[in-house]
């Protein structure tokens, strides 16, 4: 079935689109459609079939989350002890040995069954994890849409820089090595992942990293703020094909 916000055709039967996709196409329109109500946005402005928005929406959008979200200034408490609990993040030089197998999302492609296909293989590398064998390089060769797949799923040493930010963010400023226990979602598909090694990088200061410490608060108080805007929103819309968190008074917590 098509997917619908307040009646407006966001995503059709015949497009491939993971889960995540579809709930961004949602949100955008909520906003949108909210926009419009507030007077940000004309009338006969109108969602596009592939959900990129006009040049006009996008800016409304962007006055709208102005109008609406209060990003409070992180105090140096707040700073101090985040940095004191993600120290990790925030080190100089970090670097990561990694393999990975891509299931990549193509157009046409059915995406439960190359999500089934990706958890199967998760399973079955984790299964046999740090075995002799070679299992997660075979299962690359044969399954992977990446060019490194010929190699064992091999992308050598790599640094945050080198990464998608959504794949970094799975994979740097953690202890763990090995199979990653989860799948990681990047814009190229789904990836199984192992780290073979890491290399921590150099512990930088407090003082030295604060301006980047009160800029990660101020951004997951804003992904806070937004979500609940979303959230309300959601509540108050009539979704069709699509599920997103609702609330149904302002009150979100």
């Amino acid at each position: 079935m098509n997917a619908r916000v307040n009646g407006v055709t966001i995503a059709t039967q015949d497009e491939t689109l993971l889960p995540e996709e579809l709930r961004q196409r949602a949100c955008t329109e909520l906003l949108r459609q909210a926009a419009q109500q507030e007077g940000l946005l004309a009338a006969s402005d109108v969602c596009d079939a592939g959900g990129v928005l006009s040049a006009a929406a996008a800016s409304a959008i962007d006055a709208l989350l102005e109008r609406r979200l209060s990003v409070p200034e992180p105090s140096d408490e707040a700073c101090r002890r985040h940095y004191s609990a993600h120290e990790s993040r925030y080190r100089s030089g970090e670097r990561v040995q990694v393999r990975h197998i891509l299931f990549a999302v193509t157009p046409g492609v059915d995406v439960v069954a190359l999500r089934q296909r990706a958890e199967a293989a998760l399973l079955d590398v984790r299964c046999h994890d740090g075995q002799a064998g070679g299992q997660f390089a075979n299962a690359a060769r044969t399954l992977s849409n990446c060019p490194s797949g010929a190699d064992g799923g091999d992308l050598g040493w790599l640094s945050a820089a080198d990464c998608a930010p959504e794949f970094a963010r799975e994979v740097f400023g953690h202890a763990e090595v090995g199979v990653l226990p989860r799948l990681v979602h990047s814009r190229f598909g789904l990836h199984v992942v192992e780290v073979l090694a890491r290399q921590t990088g150099t512990a930088q200061g407090f003082e030295s990293v604060r301006g980047a410490v009160a800029m990660s608060l101020r951004q997951q108080a804003y992904v806070t703020a937004l979500r609940q805007v979303l959230r309300l929103l959601a509540g108050q819309a009539a979704l069709e094909g699509v599920e997103l968190d609702r609330a149904d008074t302002p009150l979100v917590q």
